[in-house]
């Protein structure tokens, strides 16, 4: 029979020593900083930005993520959900920041104006959305929870990959060993570290898998050497915002999708934390994340939401602390304003977070089933349904991206999310067939 080994555990409001605080902070950079970089670039090679105006762009959403961590983990009065959340660019402003960067009606400073007003009605709705807690059931919230898991499961797979599955590249044996060689380092400190070093599993699997693939020619540094050691953000750099009422709507429409998705990892982080968490938390929560979309708009960055990949790493370590994440938005503004550390960092192959992301992201699904196996399926056959049928919707964008290629554009934020198709699947079944279950406060 195999020894088990439990993790180590701690809860929300634990203030680890400044050493380790250090040590975890920047595990949790390393683990959302792709993620993070991946939507300016996207979005800089779209517009076809200028080398420096593009580095201003990563620094400026490095530091705006930054601060938005910090206001969530740490909370101000009446910001902030106080647990162990990191905070970045939400890939559903891509499109539209494109649309609207190529316009030359709009441009980046409507982007940024749409941004600012989105960021403050989100802050208003806040406390709309934070009485929906009642319609997240167990039920709910073991699907959304499985479905995130598995969702995330395909970025990681093709991070696995090395990157595009449309590259004849992809799937590289090499790149498929190197992936390998973390997962293994992981499982192994799981198993046999002891203390800081089982914490610190998946940063030792990412820097193994690191120096195994500098002799490959896979970690580079292109432009850390012409890039400044310190730049700062400034307000408003491509320009003042501007204002446009279909830029506007259109950026609503997102800061409502996000606080979606957002309200699904707060849910999913105070099932695995054990905090308590209120409809008065999940208000100051998404006030926060509204906040954060204004900070976005204030530093030329992008809408910021809740990582669901950092959940995955409180999932593995076992480490529920908030001042570590709060210690890693100190290191996202810290590597904002270092441009060369920031190239570092970003040197990082992705065959090497793939090794670590099939493990973390696996761990999401696994918290999501536990949680649907205390549903009572005996007694209340609808819930079966309700899991089958939102965990089927959730896949489609997964598993056929072009599935709803022939409905209209302003549709994509919903059907192209499997979370957010699938979490709102799940409600509206729930309140379809348990009505007579719920609460008569809703």
């Amino acid at each position: 029979m195999l020894e088990t080994v439990a993790l180590p555990v701690s809860t929300v409001n634990d203030r680890p020593a400044v050493g380790r605080l250090l040590a975890l902070g920047f595990q949790h950079v390393l683990v959302m900083y792709a993620g993070n970089v991946a939507v300016p670039l996207l979005v800089a090679e779209a517009l076809k930005l200028p080398p420096d105006q593009t580095a201003f762009l990563i620094n400026s959403g490095l530091f705006a993520a930054g601060i938005a961590t910090l206001i969530q983990t740490l909370g101000i009065a009446g910001f902030g959900a106080r647990l162990p959340v990191m905070m970045g660019a939400t890939f559903l402003s891509v499109s539209p920041m494109i649309a609207m960067g190529l316009d030359p009606g709009i441009g980046l400073p409507g982007f940024y104006g749409a941004l600012l007003v989105a960021g403050l009605v989100g802050i208003l709705i806040a406390p709309l959305i934070g009485r929906i807690l009642p319609l997240f059931p167990a039920v709910v919230t073991g699907s959304l929870i499985t479905l995130l898991g598995i969702s995330l499961l395909s970025v990681a797979m093709n991070w696995a990959g090395g990157g595009n599955p449309a590259t004849p590249e992809y799937g590289n044996l090499t790149g498929l060993a190197v992936a390998l060689l973390v997962f293994l380092v992981i499982v192994l400190l799981t198993k046999y570290a002891r203390g800081i070093w089982n914490s610190l599993a998946i940063m030792l699997g990412i820097l193994a898998g690191t120096l195994v693939a500098i002799p490959l020619g896979w970690v580079r540094i292109d432009g850390m050497a012409e890039a400044p050691w310190v730049a700062m953000v400034e307000p408003f750099h491509f320009g003042w915002p501007t204002y446009h009422g279909g830029a506007i709507v259109t950026m609503g429409l997102v800061m409502i999708i996000t606080l979606v998705e957002s309200t699904a990892v707060f849910l999913a982080l105070a099932e695995i934390t054990g905090a308590r968490f209120t409809s008065l938390n999940l208000t100051q929560a998404l006030r926060a994340d509204g906040l954060g979309i204004l900070a976005g708009g204030l530093f030329n960055a992008f809408p910021y939401t809740s990582f669901s990949q950092n959940v995955a790493l409180v999932t593995v370590t076992g480490v529920r602390s908030r001042f570590v994440c709060a210690t890693g938005g100190v290191i996202l503004m810290v590597l904002g304003l270092l441009p060369k550390l920031a190239h570092l960092v970003a040197a990082v192959p992705q065959q090497v977070l793939g090794g670590a992301g099939i493990v973390m992201f696996g761990m999401v699904a696994a918290a999501g089933v536990r949680i649907l196996s205390s549903v009572d399926y005996q007694s209340n056959r609808h819930n079966m349904f309700i899991v089958a049928s939102s965990l089927g919707f959730g896949m489609i964008p997964t598993l056929s991206p072009r599935f709803f290629q022939h409905l209209p554009d302003w549709t994509s934020p919903i059907t192209g999310s499997g979370v957010v198709l699938g979490t709102l699947v799940a409600v509206l079944l729930n309140l379809l067939l348990n009505w007579s279950r719920l609460p008569e406060s809703i």
